[in-house]
């Protein structure tokens, strides 16, 4: 089995900092591209920003100069710095993982996510 487990989600005032983690745990052969995905009331979850396995980024347009995306193939974990939050950023925040079992076979992985609050 493959488990994704996220950590770091809270409240924070507008303008502050939070850096989410995600650690991939299992029979892991290897991790190919991990991202960061959210999702808020009554919105479709929305890709936030991903990272390949030679750490090539993508970010949404949204988010472009206040996140930060890495990941430490070692550890199998990803991470996401967010800094200058705001309001709209308010979301659970979703890991997702493309992994190699060590039975070769390739699946596509979620975590339980993590609640992101920004507000006054």
């Amino acid at each position: 089995q493959v488990q994704l487990v996220e950590s770091g989600g809270g409240l924070v005032q507008p303008g502050g900092s939070l850096r989410l983690s995600c650690a991939a745990s299992g029979s892991i052969f290897s991790i190919n591209a991990m991202a960061w995905y959210r999702q808020a009331p009554g919105k479709q979850r929305e890709l936030v920003a991903a990272i390949t396995t030679g750490s090539s980024t993508n970010y949404a347009d949204s988010v472009k100069d206040r996140f930060t995306i890495s990941r430490d193939n070692a550890k199998n974990t990803v991470y996401l710095q967010m800094n200058n939050l705001k309001p709209e950023d308010t979301a659970v925040y979703y890991c997702n993982a493309d992994i190699t079992r060590y039975s070769r076979r390739r699946s596509n992985y979620w975590g339980q996510g993590t609640q992101v609050t920004v507000s006054s």
